[in-house]
């Protein structure tokens, strides 16, 4: 926190954006639309049903200005960090792509343009792999907090202790495309390398609101449920007889199944990797929910890490 005076609910939406334009992509995740006149903060944030509290603590943050976690409302920041999940999986990671093989030669004859794409293209599923475990695994556990539920086999620093940044790679390479890829006066390949820049500090930015916000405000929640004395865990005691028989009343081939689909398999793959039919896994799949009561591969991954039949880790 630094000692500039943060936004308040009655100032004028315009002159938020008019100091920076980063916040356009912030009010976008948000939902909030533009052509909103002269409107407050707080009459747009009410027309468009956001929390004011913590659409102006994200924008504070992203402003440099002071701001406050205590204030959020975790479920509307839930809401934002996906909305950005889907913005850099869905659209931005995909245009720098295709902007990327339009500006270099990418035919195969090239082998340093081919390198580079490949360098992206892992770069991107890194990312992937990342924004889809805090999607399915961290946002389902934080959305159990609001029940009430802990969980003894998972917290939020035990996330927080291995959030890496994950903008920097791409910081590596513009590097590598400034350094060692002959411009030839490429106006797309600048104009690629601009928006390279920009989406490394957008998510660098990105990870340190899960860091500086969502994490502590998570854990101001598990501190004040623990504190109250009102808990109920996940994998309290009776509830571990209970899953204990649950885990020994699936076979051994269910136990590989829910481990293929904790890592990010479909179908198809699980049936490749098991020498399997499609429809013997489907099958499997079926008696799982059925004799677990869980439809939903978010609820698969923590039952397997509540039961380590996998690691955190491994998850993906």
């Amino acid at each position: 926190m630094n000692n500039s005076i943060g936004y308040k609910p009655t100032d004028k939406m315009r002159d938020l954006l008019k100091n920076s334009s980063v916040l356009i992509l912030v009010m976008g995740r948000f939902g909030i639309s533009l052509g909103f006149g002269d409107k407050s903060v707080r009459e747009v944030c009410r027309m468009h049903n956001v929390n004011e509290n913590t659409f102006l603590e994200v924008v504070n943050f992203v402003s440099d200005k002071n701001y406050n976690y205590e204030s959020i409302s975790l479920p509307s920041l839930i809401g934002y960090l996906k909305q950005a999940h889907e913005y850099y999986l869905d659209f931005n990671l995909p245009n720098i792509r295709r902007k990327l093989i339009e500006a270099i030669d990418c035919s195969g004859k090239d082998e340093l343009a081919m390198l580079i794409l490949k360098f992206y293209d892992e770069y991107v599923a890194e990312v992937r792999k990342h924004m889809e475990y805090e999607n399915e695994v961290v946002f389902s556990y934080v959305e159990q907090l609001s029940g009430g539920f802990l969980s003894r086999n998972f917290s939020i620093s035990a996330f927080a202790g291995k959030h890496a940044p994950i903008g920097y790679k791409l910081k590596e390479l513009k590097d590598i495309i400034i350094r060692y890829y002959p411009e030839k006066n490429n106006y797309q390949l600048n104009q690629v390398l601009l928006e390279i820049i920009l989406s490394e500090q957008d998510l660098t930015s990105h990870c340190m609101i899960e860091d500086k916000l969502f994490v502590p405000a998570v854990r101001l929640v598990e501190q004040q449920l623990k504190k109250n004395g009102q808990i109920l865990y996940t994998d309290e005691s009776d509830n571990e007889i209970a899953d204990k028989d649950k885990l020994e009343v699936l076979s051994d081939r269910e136990k590989d199944v829910i481990i293929c689909v904790t890592k990010g398999m479909n179908n198809k793959e699980i049936a490749d990797y098991l020498f399997l039919s499609v429809h013997t896994v489907t099958t499997h799949r079926r008696n799982i929910s059925n004799k677990l009561q869980i439809h939903t591969t978010a609820g698969l991954i923590i039952y397997a890490i509540a039961n380590k039949l996998v690691n955190i880790e491994d998850v993906q």
